[in-house]
């Protein structure tokens, strides 16, 4: 199983930018998909998350500026992300948890990072 994340790139302060993220290889299920971002100097940390059934949790940080969504079908994951701060500068990471058989527990992957940065 392999993710492929993109959508990064530079923007304003204010400005909205789209992330997504594509899995791909043998897929049973994807129980839940997470997005993570990493800044400078900083560890990386949760950003969002939302399970099969679409239940949305966001990070207090993000809450209301961003909205993360899922297409089942394509296994792809999304970020949007408006009214964006400088402090959202970071690297953005996608996680998902994928079993590639009924049989199999599901198996934390990661996507390569996209890198967001927010000029003031």
């Amino acid at each position: 199983v392999q993710l492929q994340a993109s959508g990064g790139g530079l923007v304003q302060a204010g400005g909205s930018l789209r992330l997504s993220c594509v899995a791909s290889g043998r897929i049973f299920s994807v129980p839940a998909m997470n997005w993570y971002r990493q800044a400078p100097g900083k560890q990386r940390a949760w950003v969002a998350d939302i399970t099969t059934g679409g239940s949305p949790n966001y990070a207090d940080s993000v809450k209301g500026r961003y909205t993360i969504s899922r297409d089942n079908a394509k296994n792809t994951l999304y970020l949007q992300m408006d009214a964006l701060k400088p402090e959202d500068t970071a690297v953005y990471y996608c996680n998902m948890y994928v079993s590639e058989s009924r049989y199999q527990s599901p198996r934390a992957y990661w996507g390569q990072g996209t890198l967001v940065t927010v000029s003031s």
